[in-house]
């Protein structure tokens, strides 16, 4: 479909401005990127549900904080942090909207609270004070989200929610290291294509077929 091939073309746009260091290459090619998945999720149907309009709202506030991420500086981060947090909110939204296994969403809490535990021991020393309770904020509701992706998954299959979910958390461990412990362009080589992959997964599961 043309929203994917769109975002494919934009995010090999982006990684090529990332290489070079040009803000106006990223400027460009990363607002493209994201409106693709909001573009794919509109032709997926995603108004045709509450599941598909939460899904909307969280991709909408996904390329709010991808624009907000774009300058370089630890105010736009606050921003694009806040702008994200809410959109994991929105997803957590749908999957509730969509219905969870209660069991299977405790057990992927207490799953996640044990991989989170020595991620955050090793992120949060590096991460100046003011940022420290936003950022763990923002890791427990991640981690909420891919939680009750899992539970809804198991409340009525659809496994590509959970690979989305779980997608979207292991390439945001990619702007936590760029962003606090080491940045690299290695940062973005797979962290971009995983976090983008994500978000269309989730745009092209968003129509009514989804919900119950």
């Amino acid at each position: 479909m043309l929203p994917i091939l769109i975002t494919f073309l934009a995010v090999a746009a982006l990684l090529f401005a990332e290489q070079r260091g040009s803000l106006v290459g990223r400027s460009v090619a990363k607002p493209i990127a994201s409106t693709g998945f909001l573009a794919l999720a509109l032709s997926s149907g995603a108004t045709q549900s509450r599941f598909g309009d939460a899904i909307l709202v969280a991709l909408a506030l996904s390329w709010l904080g991808d624009v907000l991420l774009i300058p370089r500086s630890m105010t736009w981060f606050r921003l694009g942090l806040g702008a994200f947090l809410v959109a994991h909110l929105a997803y957590a939204t749908a999957f509730l909207i969509r219905g969870v296994d209660a069991h299977a969403t405790l057990a992927a809490a207490a799953a996640l609270f044990l991989i989170g535990l020595p991620i955050a021991r090793g992120l949060l020393p590096h991460v100046q004070r003011e940022m420290k309770v936003p950022v763990i904020a923002y890791m427990l509701l991640l981690s909420i989200m891919v939680a009750l992706a899992v539970g809804t998954t198991v409340a009525e299959p659809q496994p590509l929610i959970t690979v989305a979910a779980i997608a979207f958390y292991v390439s945001d461990l990619s702007v936590a290291r760029d962003a606090f412990v080491a940045p690299s362009l290695s940062n973005k080589l797979w962290g971009l294509p995983l976090y983008y992959g994500a978000q269309l997964l989730f745009a092209a599961l968003a129509g009514a077929h989804c919900a119950r």
